[in-house]
């Protein structure tokens, strides 16, 4: 029953964006599976599934972004979105988010693919950015700010 409503989330996140567990839990009973909230919210764990960055719709892990334009798209409407605050350190920049929103912010980041990132970490609601230097770090700081300016 568990692997076969694991499949059926799969298929319905492929086909539709779902955007909350309440909407996955309705879908589940449309198609005659009896889930709840808290189940539906193992399920998502388990399938390792994460939200879009662009809309915020479930997808599965290691989805990639379409093309570089989009990908910065979802990387301005992201900070836009969840980006509440951003400094720098010498070439580290520290992200803060709300609760639960780095993971989103730092899949946008890693599909943008800037060049001036060497790499990210990012927890639940802080994102640790390695900038290729204190200039570049600089520079992606004022970038980050005026996604959120606009």
């Amino acid at each position: 029953m568990k692997s076969r409503r694991q499949a059926l989330i799969l298929e319905l996140i492929d086909k539709e964006p779902l955007h909350s567990q309440e909407q996955v839990v309705k879908r589940l009973q449309q198609r005659g599976f009896e889930a709840t909230q808290a189940t539906v919210s193992r399920d998502i764990k388990e399938l390792g599934l994460v939200k879009r960055s662009g809309d915020g719709a479930y997808q599965r892990t290691g989805t990639e972004a379409t093309s570089p334009e989009s990908a910065l798209s979802a990387l301005e409407r992201a900070a836009g979105d969840f980006l509440r605050s951003v400094e720098r350190v010498q070439q580290l920049v520290v992200i803060r988010t709300g609760p639960a929103q780095a993971q989103p912010l730092a899949i946008a980041l890693d599909r943008a693919r800037l060049p001036e990132i060497a790499g990210s970490i990012a927890g639940d609601d802080t994102i640790l950015v390695i900038a290729r230097g204190a200039r570049v770090a600089a520079a992606l700081v004022k970038r980050l700010k005026e996604y959120t300016a606009a």
